[in-house]
Formats: C-alpha cells, sequence, structure tokens
C-alpha cells in the first residue's frame, strides 16, 4: 500500500509538469480574401491600325490575359501556365479547341518554318532538358506567352534568349 502511494505521488507530480500545449477548439480558421486580379489598366496596348482579323482577336485576348502571373498547372485570372494560356486563347479568340499540354500542343496542325509565321501560329521553345514553352505570333515577330518572371506578355522572336530556344512553329488557323 506504501508502494502505492508513492506511485501516485510521483504520477501527479509527472502529469501536473506536463508541457503539453493545451488545444482550443474555439479558434476559427481566420478568412482569407481570393487573390486579386489585375491592378492596372491595359488601355495602353494599342491594335495596328492595318491589323488583320486573328492580329485583333488575340490583342483582344493579350488586354484581357496582360498582367496574370505565371503558375504551373493554371487556368485563370488568377494565374496560368502557358499551355492553358494558348488553349484559352485559342478557344475564346477563334472558338478553336486544342489540347491543353506543350507536348500534345505540339502534334496540332502542320508545321510551318520560322520564315512563314503569321498571326495566330504556335511557337515552341525547348527551354530546357525536357522543358518545352509555347506562344502564339500576334505580329511581325513578335509573339504572346507566359513568362515565369513577367506572366502573360509579349517578347519578340528575334531576342536572343528566344532566338536560342526555338524548336519549331505549327499552323492551326486557316
Amino acid at each position: 500500500m506504501k508502494y502505492f502511494f508513492i506511485l501516485l505521488s510521483i504520477s501527479i507530480i509527472f502529469l501536473g509538469c506536463s508541457s503539453r500545449k493545451k488545444v482550443s477548439y474555439t479558434n476559427k480558421k481566420k478568412y482569407t480574401k481570393p487573390a486579386k486580379l489585375k491592378k492596372y489598366k491595359n488601355n495602353n496596348i494599342k491594335i495596328p491600325k492595318n491589323a488583320n482579323y486573328k492580329t485583333k482577336a488575340l490583342y483582344k485576348e493579350y488586354k484581357k490575359w496582360l498582367g496574370t502571373k505565371y503558375k504551373l498547372g493554371g487556368q485563370t485570372l488568377n494565374g496560368i501556365d502557358c499551355s492553358s494560356f494558348v488553349q484559352q486563347v485559342y478557344y475564346d479568340a477563334f472558338r478553336l479547341r486544342i489540347p491543353r499540354t506543350t507536348k500534345k500542343q505540339v502534334k496540332v496542325g502542320r508545321e510551318i518554318s520560322k520564315t512563314q509565321l503569321q498571326a495566330g501560329d504556335m511557337i515552341f521553345f525547348k527551354t530546357g532538358w525536357n522543358v518545352r514553352h509555347v506562344g502564339i505570333i500576334i505580329e511581325n515577330g513578335k509573339f504572346i506567352h507566359v513568362s515565369t518572371k513577367r506572366g502573360v506578355s509579349k517578347s519578340s522572336i528575334y531576342n536572343p534568349y528566344w532566338r536560342s530556344k526555338y524548336w519549331q512553329s505549327r499552323r492551326v488557323l486557316p
């Protein structure tokens, strides 16, 4: 009996000195607002006066998406990746359905040379050992795409970086 009281006393002492944190079930998870959409206006983008219907439709989509950040697997104005951007622009501008991934998009349409590029053509780049990038020609050597650093933007195919990474071009529009 004496040992029982000693063990009971020791266990009360150790249980009383426990370092467990108290768990409160009254703390509710804080509400977080969804990400804000674009913070600036795209009024400074000018469509060339002699632009054809493809170029006008592409500029309209470019204005809509400009400022959207890159997000791998993203498909919304809160974040988008290059292949999803191309897929959505083709559908919204021309009602043309193309595959979701760059791996499948490179098989759509017919291959064309770099000298034959015109508005609406897809342009593909090899940016890494097993990494592919896609954009859409908008006019005279310029293409729209989603950059990992700048988000949706317009670049030149004559830029030394893009010129060195060029892989192939495809035409899917008539």
